[in-house]
């Protein structure tokens, strides 16, 4: 039994995940949070694996590429995919959880394992002379990322999260809200509020015209993640844009009148008890009384009580491209790995992921075993090469999607057929996965 400590920065999603990993194959973990001593701006809690934007993981499909990803992360035996499951909420299609269930069950597990000593003490330096996993994730404190980026010798590259708002599911008006998934795929878990034209353009003209909390300086050159951009930078694009993205009706038919609507805002449940709901696509920097005027003019959420409010926040990353392995191990310092959106990956499972990923490799390292590199033909591997490999002056955060995946072997009839190609795509990894690992 290798006697070597682990410490590993930041208890998010990223940082358990590395913890569980490391503990599962005899290491002792010093695991770091900083709050509740100092506090990011966004979370909530001191609890480990808090959910800070959504509450959903998204697909469970495998020919989805998220959903692709759990079922790869499943097989290699992620500890906080199986969490998300135990803990559960109605969201249709997707692995949408109750926060405060799945945080609990995390932190049982970390006290349970025998071998991960949970620190409350903020890290302002990477620590030397021992094996360390960064997960210190998108709010990384700034005297870490400064001492971060002195050894990487590279500048960060900042853009900006946005969080939507929550609301009391027994404050939403049903009479004009309704049930119902898109093209009725799973339970009918979403609650959606109908626009006409007249409506939308009411909400439309709210919403441009709403007052935004003003950055600070240096946040002024902002870089949004395109999939979790504020709805207001949605809606300058144009009038329609909003139809066509988070609002787009297609899909969504109220059973009681027939009728597939102008425009439609979806929320999903965000709690066990199904007493919360969050609005999807709903992210914003709005001012909080501007907030409050624009969802109460939502058909159904006249008088909606806000239990949270949507908030902005700054996510910092490294250059991957430039530092890592696609093993997640420091290229300058074999004994450092990185894991979390800190490298880049964008979304909770990923974060998961690359916490699983590099829990795994630094205990093959220090084991002097090969360490885990998957092909790009598992979505996991793609995710990894691209993050590494990819334009080192122009990276941008990704999350799991089928482009970065290595391409098939087949005919164009099959190309142009984007279900059966992504079906192909699942079952070759799926194939690769179950041929290579234990179940």
């Amino acid at each position: 039994m290798n006697n070597t400590r682990v410490k590993v920065i930041g208890a998010g999603l990223a940082g358990s995940e590395a913890a569980l990993q490391l503990a599962k194959y005899g290491f002792d973990v010093d695991l770091y949070e900083m709050r509740p001593l100092k506090t990011t701006g966004a979370h909530t809690t001191d609890k480990p694996a808090e959910f800070v934007c959504s509450n959903s993981l998204g697909s469970i499909d495998p020919t989805n590429a998220s959903g692709l990803l759990k079922q790869e992360m499943t097989i290699l035996g992620s500890y906080l995919i199986n969490v998300a499951k135990e803990s559960q909420v109605p969201a249709g299609n997707a692995l949408a959880i109750d926060r405060t269930v799945f945080s609990q069950k995390v932190e049982n597990l970390i006290q349970k394992s025998g071998k991960i000593n949970l620190i409350r003490e903020e890290i302002e330096k990477i620590p030397p002379d021992t094996p360390v996993i960064i997960a210190s994730g998108p709010l990384t404190s700034d005297s870490l990322a400064a001492d971060i980026k002195q050894f990487t010798g590279s500048e960060h590259l900042h853009f900006f999260d946005a969080i939507a708002p929550i609301v009391e599911k027994d404050s939403i008006n049903f009479d004009k809200a309704f049930y119902a998934s898109r093209y009725d795929k799973g339970e009918a878990s979403y609650i959606n509020c109908p626009m006409n034209k007249q409506e939308y353009e009411k909400f439309y003209e709210i919403l441009t015209n709403a007052p935004k909390i003003e950055l600070k300086e240096f946040e002024k050159d902002a870089k949004f993640f395109e999939s979790c951009l504020p709805i207001e930078v949605l809606a300058a694009r144009g009038i329609d844009t909003l139809r066509y993205g988070p609002m787009k009706p297609v899909g969504l038919v109220d059973k009681r009148t027939g009728i597939e609507n102008y425009a439609v805002v979806q929320l999903r449940q965000d709690n066990v008890s199904g007493t919360m709901y969050n609005l999807v696509g709903f992210q914003t920097n709005l001012k909080w009384g501007s907030q409050k005027e624009l969802l109460h003019a939502i058909p159904g959420l006249e008088n909606a009580n806000i239990l949270r409010y949507g908030v902005m926040h700054r996510n910092t990353f490294i250059n991957s491209p430039s530092l890592l392995e696609p093993t997640l191990q420091c290229r300058k310092r074999k004994d450092l790995f990185f894991a979390g959106q800190i490298t880049g990956t964008e979304g909770y499972t990923e974060s998961i992921a690359s916490g699983m990923l590099a829990g795994i490799n630094m205990a093959r390292f220090l084991n002097n075993e090969d360490l885990l590199t998957l092909p790009d033909i598992t979505m996991l591997g793609a995710l990894m090469k691209y993050i590494t490999t990819c334009d080192k002056k122009h990276f941008q955060p990704i999350n799991s999607n089928w482009g970065i995946v290595a391409e098939l072997v087949a005919d164009k009839k099959i190309k142009k057929n984007k279900k059966l190609k992504t079906e192909m795509l699942s079952n070759r990894s799926l194939d690769y996965m179950n041929s290579n690992f234990n179940i």
